[in-house]
């Protein structure tokens, strides 16, 4: 499968923003001021969060920009 510069740049996007969500529940579980709980549970909900938002997003664009085969225009 050949992926597009759109995808491309997504994909390079999330791993940049999982990677520094995986630093700031380091650092909030390391720490002991008064934010870093609030710190530390925000980062391990957008862990999961944002994964799943980037694969939601991802099978949008693929519908929206699904292209016909010969097999779809044969049937129309």
């Amino acid at each position: 499968m050949k992926y597009n510069k759109f995808q491309r740049i997504l994909a390079l996007l999330g791993v940049i923003l999982l990677v520094s969500l995986y630093l700031v529940t380091l650092i909030a579980a390391l720490t002991t001021s008064p934010s870093s709980n609030g710190f530390f549970m925000a980062s391990l909900f957008s862990t999961v969060a944002i994964p799943v938002f980037l694969y939601a997003m991802n099978l949008v664009y693929q519908l929206l920009t699904k292209k016909k085969t010969d097999s779809d225009e044969e049937r129309n």
